[in-house]
This record gives structure tokens, sequence and C-alpha cells, in this order.
């Protein structure tokens, strides 16, 4: 392979890989949560069965990083649309995503008490 053809990974590869992959964690989500919706017309019971385990300090942990998927993947697809279709976009898509990132960060640390106040309380008392 002739030198400098080989795709090294930068910042663009990395986002496109977070960009699928939080993609893939939110569709499994949604079909998580259309085939529990649809228990409770097999069977009330056990619907109830399967939201009282939804409220364990695990499942919560969970919920936090499914917030953490949502808002990188909508934040970085208006960085991907802005690339798209803004003239300059591609000369600072890179200075775009450390901006996502930035704002990412500060929204999940404004979301950690609000979303795990739950776990927190369970795990060390009110």
């Amino acid at each position: 392979m002739p030198a400098g053809t080989l795709y090294r990974g930068r910042e663009g590869m990395w986002s496109w890989v977070a960009h699928r992959v939080t993609g893939v964690l939110i569709f499994f989500f949604l079909f998580v949560h259309v085939l529990d919706t649809a228990l409770v017309r097999v069977s009330p019971d056990a619907y109830d069965n399967v939201v009282a385990t939804y409220k364990t300090p695990i499942v919560n942990v969970m919920e936090y990083g499914l917030v953490a998927a949502i808002l990188f993947h909508a934040l970085n697809g208006l960085r991907v649309i802005a690339v798209d279709f803004w003239s300059k976009g591609p000369k600072y898509q890179k200075q775009m995503l450390w901006t996502v990132v930035g704002v990412w960060v500060v929204l999940m640390a404004g979301a950690f008490y609000p979303v795990l106040q739950h776990t927190l309380r369970t795990l060390f008392g009110s």
C-alpha cells in the first residue's frame, strides 16, 4: 500500500463511529420499549414485573447512558447537517466536533443529579 493512503482515524472517524454506535443503542432501546409496552396487552402482571425491574439502580444508570447517547446523537447530527449543507462546514468540522463534545459534557454534567437522584438516594441515603 503506498504511503499516505491509509486512513489513520482522526476526529471525523471517531465522531462517525460514535454516531453509528449511539444510533444503534437508541434503536435497541426503542425496540425494547415497544416490546415491554406491548406486554401490557398480553399480561398486565408480567408488565408490572418488568416495570418493577426498571426501578433498580443498574437500570437507572442505563437511563443516564440513554440520555448521553440521545444527546450526543442529536448534537452530532446537527454538526453533520452543518458540515453537509454549510459551505464552510468541511473546513470547520473539527472545531464543530469539539464544540459538540463540550456542550455534551456540560449538559451531561447538568443531567447527572436529576437523572440519577433515585440511585444516589438508594445507595447513599436521603
